[in-house]
This record gives structure tokens, sequence and C-alpha cells, in this order.
């Protein structure tokens, strides 16, 4: 594979683009900074064909990265293959306001292969290509410059690497007949609305101080002004307000700007700066929250009963027996809600019940909540058996 020096010029990278577009699948990853920012600070891009791969500087004077990002965004002719790629689809989002598609990603291929849940990307590739990776530059400040061949040599590796090992996944899934299972896995990564936080939601995230519509309604104003100051400041929320002293002012509000300085977690100058005022104005002008923005005192699925519950525990282990015996992540084939409604008393809506989580699971799992299957030991082993149904004599 032909690598290439550190892209900084437009014509360079629109080059690389032209070559990337005519392959059918492209490995992508980015290397960026946001401990001390709100925004991720993206530092490099690195892309990778079945036989190239470059990184380019996004900081580099001059350069234009809009032939790269409408390669990512616009193109669908050419698959996008990353690794656990949550925050590198977070900052082409931000840059594009939309997600690239079509996407894989090879953590949650992983899942369907045996790999386990949430495999790194070092040990996927000891897994499938027998060597581990130099993990040298792995704590390297990527806003600095110059970056040294040495860091720059380390970020290509993770795409050239993506890129040998993504078609072999491929041939596994095939072979295995699990590729269509993860469609919907890559659809739901390839949301949009995902990554789209408006500051009015910003509450959502928090824990609930209190039911109380005036406490709730405080908290969706403070938590809004709050992610409003952190982006416009480029900082991290925690810089503007921790989540305690945000909780403490949202329970006990304060009368007058001056209050601010008596609370834990606030300096004196916020009783005379311009941030404590715009803090008390949010305060002020919050309403209490709405009866229909009330979230529910009752989980939207049934409780469990003591029973219940030990139907789902029995659920959780007929899971794990399954996971085991097809080598699938048990996270891929169902989540503890859907086992918990099961146990409840649910049957609609729920993925184990369609598609083919039924077939792997849920036909099972189906037949074991209501009778017709039970486990059993044999030869020391936990195994599970079908229930003979006694047929009905008529007297």
């Amino acid at each position: 594979m032909h690598i290439h020096p550190l892209i900084t010029k437009t014509d360079d990278l629109k080059a690389l683009v032209e070559r990337l577009s005519s392959h059918p699948f492209i490995a992508v990853d980015t290397e960026f900074m946001r401990e001390n920012t709100y925004w991720p600070d993206l530092c490099l891009i690195q892309v990778a064909s079945s036989d190239e791969a470059a990184a380019i500087d996004p900081k580099a004077d001059g350069l234009d990265l809009k032939p790269l990002l409408d390669l990512f965004v616009k193109d669908r002719d050419v698959l996008k293959v990353f690794h656990a790629g949550g925050q590198d689809l977070e900052i082409i989002h931000n840059l594009t306001d939309k997600v690239p598609y079509p996407l894989f990603d090879t953590q949650i291929a992983a899942m369907a292969l045996g790999h386990g849940e949430q495999i790194g990307y070092s040990n996927l590739i000891e897994s499938l290509l027998g060597h581990s990776l130099d993990k040298g530059a792995r704590f390297t400040d990527w806003s600095r410059r110059p970056l040294d061949k040495r860091q720059i040599d380390y970020a290509i590796a993770d795409v050239t690497h993506l890129a040998t090992v993504f078609p072999r996944m491929v041939e596994k899934l095939k072979k295995t007949g699990r590729g269509a299972w993860l469609d919907e896995e890559m659809e739901r990564l390839a949301d949009p609305s995902s990554f789209a936080f408006p500051p009015e939601d910003a509450w959502k995230r928090l824990k609930l101080p209190s039911r109380n519509p005036a406490v709730l309604g405080r908290l969706k104003a403070v938590a809004a002004w709050r992610e409003t100051e952190a982006r416009s400041k480029n900082l991290p929320r925690g810089r503007i307000l921790k989540d305690d002293t945000l909780t403490e002012i949202v329970l006990h509000p304060p009368k007058t700007q001056d209050d601010l300085g008596r609370i834990r977690g606030l300096s004196a100058g916020w009783r005379t700066n311009d941030i404590g005022g715009r803090l008390i104005a949010a305060i002020e002008a919050s309403k209490p929250l709405d009866q229909s923005e009330l979230p529910d005192r009752e989980p939207k699925r049934p409780g469990l009963t003591k029973d219940a519950a030990l139907v789902s525990d029995l659920l959780k282990l007929l899971l794990k027996i399954r996971a085991k015996d097809s080598g699938v992540a048990a996270r891929l084939i169902a989540r503890s809600d859907d086992l918990e409604a099961l146990a409840a008393g649910v049957r609609k809506n729920l993925n184990i019940l369609k598609g083919w989580r039924y077939d792997e699971f849920g036909k099972d799992a189906l037949d074991l909540v209501e009778g017709r299957m039970a486990f059993a030991i044999e030869n020391g082993k936990l195994k599970m058996s079908r229930v003979l149904q006694e047929e009905s004599v008529d007297a």
C-alpha cells in the first residue's frame, strides 16, 4: 500500500479524493483533542483505500476540506468504514450537519463475529491479523505542530489496518449469513438526529433532582443556558458550571445575583460579572415545566412483579447461553429492557420478536416465558429442553 506524505494542500487533497472515489470502500479515522473544549478540535484525518493511504492536516493554512467532506457525506457509491466511529461521526456532523453514508463500523460487526462487546481496535487487529499495534504515540497532543514522522505513521496505521481487516470481516459475515443482521445497527449509527442536540434538551441528560414542575422548569432553563455558554465559549460544560452546582441552583434558586457568591462552586466574581447576570436572567425567565413535558413517573413498559423479575433473570441466562452457542455478543441480540418487557407480558414492538433476533433467540425466549421450554442439567452442564405438552383426554 502506498503511503502519502502529510497532505496540506487543497490540490493534493482533490487528487486524493478523486482516486478514493473510484473505490468501493475507504477506511476513515480522525485524531482530535477535546479535554479543554466543548467542540472536539479536529487535528488529523486519516483515509485509506485498498492500495493507498494518507493523513490530511485540517490545521494547514488554506487547506479546503470540502472535497473530502463531500466524499464522506454525499458520495453514496463509496462505503465509509470506521471502528467505534461515534466520535468521528460527531466531528463530521459538526462540520457538515450530515453523517457519512453508507457506513460500516467494524466494532459493531465484530459483535456478530464472536469478538465480544465493544472490542478495542488493537485487540481486533491482533485477533484478525496476528500482530500488535505500536501504541507509542497514543498520548500525542495532536494539536501541536509540527507532527513528526513517527506520529503520522502511527495515525495512518489505524486506517491501513482497517482497510485490510474490513474485507476479511465481510467475507466472514457472508459465510455465516450474518451480514444482514447489522443493517439495523448501521442505520441507527447513521441517523443524523443522534448528533443534533438542541440546548433546550440538555436537561434530559441530567439526573432529575425533583418532579416538581417549577424545579424542572429551572433545570431546563439553567441546563440550556449552560449549554449555550459552553458552546459560545468553546469550553466543557463543567468549566461553566458543574452538575452538582447546577442542581443546587435549581433546587434553591438565588433571588439576586449577589446571592451567587454564596453558592458552593461559584467564585465571588459571579456576584457582579456578566455570566452571573446571564445565569440570573435564565433563572428569572424560567417557567414551570408543562405537564406534557414532564418525564414519565413510571417506565413506559410495565413494571416487573417479583415473579416477572425472576423470569427476566432466566431470560438473561438464556441469552447468555444462546450468545455463547452462536458466538454473537449478547448485546447485539437483545437488551435488558426488551427482556424485562417480555417477562412483564409485552409481545408487541419488541426487536427480539422480529427478524433474525427472533430466529436466534426470541422464539426460545417466548417459549421459556410461556412454559414450552425449561432449563435442565445434563452431564453436569446447563441445557435447554422442550417441555412436552400433555395431550388432553376426554373423560
